[in-house]
């Protein structure tokens, strides 16, 4: 069992896995992965469907194949744990792949929908061990060229927590972000999509909104943009393909919290035409913003007195992290 210690002696303590970990999909999360357990010493390898991706990692001393079963093979051999890294819109064709040739292993994923892969692997990899997992963390690039091995330092990284999650597979999924320099955030599958949907799919589609507003009819204002129109679209610029299979994958979480924002859009503009100001939406956003910046900005308050495996630990993990603490065991 775990039990959550002092902020600062466990945010500076290394973790070492005792796991090889396999990494299906390279891409800018799966690559800098990859890159961040091998560099630190770690057994990671990983899978790709592209040569050209392959023929990069391989190139810069990493272990990458482009073939599947053969990487599947390995990993049950070595009782790796193994991470879904690619589109949420690919896996159900990869997972009855991974049923087959490596039941035994332990999986996890890297991506921002949890309950729509958790439905996936019990529909198509019934049986296996499961504990999910999103790292927020990322840029607008992707691909191998955009890896980075310190993409997730002091990043947080959620760790699906239900009640009956097991102990020791969720330790050894927490134990992966820690080991890249995470801090790990319990949550129940539901209760991310709706905060992913607010804080991270929903920007998107207000940064393409305010991308296709700016562009206008001519390129005047975009010669004048500066900061707000630069990091209110910083996001617009990620891949479409990658963007709408996020999106659409969360899709009633998104549907919502699209709703309210369209209905304090509706009201601001009513405010505007018929009293002349915007001040509640303005006085709404400056206070949230405020809110952020006091989070943010302080050091991650731990989560304390959970031993992973006592009663209640799942639950007990999931209270406190909707007080914005995180586990650090």
């Amino acid at each position: 069992m775990w039990e959550s210690e002092g902020v600062t002696a466990a945010a500076d303590r290394p973790v070492l896995l005792d796991r090889p970990v396999c990494i299906l999909g390279l891409g800018l999360i799966g690559g800098s992965l990859l890159r961040a357990l091998h560099d630190d010493g770690g057994t990671a390898y990983g899978y790709n469907r592209s040569p050209d991706t392959v023929d990069a990692a391989t190139s810069s001393g990493y272990q990458a194949s482009g073939d599947l079963v053969a990487t599947l093979q390995r990993a049950a051999t070595d009782d790796a744990v193994i991470v879904l890294a690619t589109p949420v819109t690919t896996i159900d064709a990869l997972l009855p792949t991974i049923a087959e040739h490596a039941a035994t292993c332990l999986l996890t994923d890297v991506i921002s929908v949890k309950q729509a892969v958790a439905q996936s692997v019990s529909k198509h990899a019934a049986g296996m061990r499961y504990v999910g997992g999103h790292p927020m963390a990322g840029t607008s690039r992707s691909g191998w060229e955009a890896t980075d091995p310190h993409l997730f330092s002091d990043a947080m990284w959620m760790v699906t927590t239900e009640d009956d999650t097991d102990a020791d597979d969720w330790s050894t999924v927490a134990s992966i972000a820690r080991a890249v320099g995470a801090f790990v955030v319990p949550a129940a599958p539901d209760a991310h999509d709706r905060a992913v949907a607010a804080i991270s799919h929903l920007p998107h589609l207000t940064a393409g909104a305010t991308a296709a507003v700016g562009a206008g009819e001519s390129d005047l204002a975009l010669r004048l943009a500066a900061g707000s129109f630069r990091d209110g679209t910083r996001v617009a610029a990620t891949a479409p393909a990658l963007q709408r299979a996020m999106l659409e994958a969360n899709g009633i979480a998104l549907l919502n919290v699209l709703s309210e924002t369209i209905d304090r859009l509706i009201a601001a503009r009513d405010e505007l035409r018929d009293q002349g100001t915007v001040e509640i939406l303005v006085d709404d956003g400056h206070r949230a913003r405020l809110a952020y910046d006091a989070i943010a900005g302080a050091a991650p308050a731990p989560i304390t007195g959970v031993t992973i495996g006592a009663p209640g630990w799942a639950e007990e993990l999931r209270r406190q992290a909707h007080q914005a603490r995180v586990w650090l065991g």
